[in-house]
């Protein structure tokens, strides 16, 4: 039996695209498990989210198979605002009885989601918010932070740029939570190294022009211009980077969060060098390449990155765990259902084997890639070449460092 339904929210702050789209409706009839995606389908990080997202969700329910589970997909546009993204969750588990909210790129609606859902006892699987204090001081029994974080990004991609010569920084920051926390967590792997911040901006989301911001960077004759954006910010900063001349001048551009679809937009000839930090790359070994090769025909010609595999572990994780303590269960109790994920061990073929600690964080290693020249990309979506791995049990901060009212002393 499939589902194949869709009603659109309503509703003071409801966004212009929140509806549900059935997956597959498995096994006997019973409790219905409702996963909603929430997301940026339509502005500056719907490349890193989106449709993609969408569509590695669906290849975690067909993956799972049969095993007794219905399962029904909601896809809602948060336009990057915290009180949409809060109010479509508040809707989808009131009204539409949703289960488990996944994906919810842009920190700012992360965390207002993240009360939410500790509010209303659901499960919240975030893959695509970076900021640690998800973990932190912020952490809930309800969360698993499952792909990456600021304080990974920062000492990955942060650490290699100083151990580099890149001791001096200037920011160029978005300014709301994501890049707040991004810079801070950086500054922090910058200092404890012995360089120094010699200054910064800050910029709204989804702006387009950088010029300003590119000049004082140069002016302020820093080693190494951070940029702690992500999405199409870090594509059209870098792009006029680019047109700027500055890394010909010398200046390194250290991308804190860049993603394998941000290197497509730009192509090689402006990307190439660019050193970053993911943690999946389609192809990473057998593993990686066998679930890319399945999920990509659902993908109108875009490729997986590392936000996009994240939604596709956590989900399958949350249906084994449903189906071991059943739907019923796991429907009447986030936390409960929470504390059970934690207690299983994780297992896929993006992230290999892994396991996710006491404050909600999923580990697993980090990859430092540098993106390769034109010459040495043997074709379409090749850009990566590894440069560095972290072990899951290094690439995230200590357990004991966050802060998380969670974690016992």
């Amino acid at each position: 039996m499939s589902l194949d339904r869709r009603s659109l929210l309503t509703g003071a702050a409801a966004a212009p695209f929140a509806f549900a789209q059935g997956a597959r409706a498995q096994g006997a009839p019973g409790a219905t498990l409702k996963i909603g995606v929430l997301n940026d389908q339509s502005g500056v990080y719907r490349d890193i989210s989106g449709p993609t997202s969408v569509a590695c969700v669906r290849q975690a329910i067909q993956d799972f198979g049969s095993r007794g589970l219905n399962v029904e997909v909601l896809i809602g546009d948060h336009q990057n605002k915290p009180d949409v993204g809060s109010n479509i969750a508040r809707q989808w588990i009131d009204r539409d009885g949703v289960d488990v909210i996944v994906d919810v790129p842009n920190s700012a609606v992360g965390l207002a989601v993240n009360g939410v859902v500790r509010e209303k006892n659901k499960v919240y699987l975030n893959s695509t918010s970076a900021t640690a204090d998800l973990t932190g001081a912020q952490c809930s029994p309800n969360t698993v932070h499952w792909t990456y974080d600021t304080y990974m990004l920062a000492k990955s991609t942060g650490g290699a740029m100083v151990k580099a010569g890149g001791d001096s920084w200037f920011f160029i920051t978005a300014d709301y939570a994501f890049g707040h926390a991004l810079e801070r967590d950086t500054t922090a792997f910058v200092k404890a190294a012995g360089g120094r911040i010699v200054g910064g901006v800050r910029h709204p989301l989804s702006n387009t022009d950088y010029s300003s911001f590119l000049v004082q960077a140069q002016s302020s004759r820093a080693k190494v211009i951070g940029l702690a954006n992500a999405g199409a910010d870090t594509v059209n900063t870098v792009k006029q980077a680019a047109e700027f001349g500055i890394t010909r001048r010398g200046t390194k551009v250290a991308v804190l969060l860049m993603f394998l679809n941000d290197v497509h937009a730009l192509g090689l000839q402006a990307a190439q060098g660019l050193v970053l930090t993911e943690t999946f790359y389609w192809d990473l070994n057998d593993r990686t390449r066998a679930f890319t090769n399945r999920v990509r025909p659902q993908l109108a010609g875009s490729m997986p990155a590392m936000s996009h595999a994240g939604c596709y572990s956590a989900v399958l994780h949350y249906l084994k765990t449903a189906a071991d303590m059943g739907a019923a269960q796991a429907k009447a109790d986030g936390a409960a259902t929470v504390a059970r994920m934690k207690a299983m061990p994780t297992d896929d073929d993006c992230f290999g084997a892994g396991r996710i600690r006491e404050d909600g964080r999923k580990l697993h290693p980090s990859y430092l890639f540098e993106v390769k020249t034109p010459a040495e990309s043997k074709g379409a979506w090749d850009y990566y070449k590894l440069l560095q791995t972290t072990p899951a049990e290094e690439a995230f901060r200590p357990l004991n460092e966050g802060s998380c009212p969670l974690v016992r002393s």
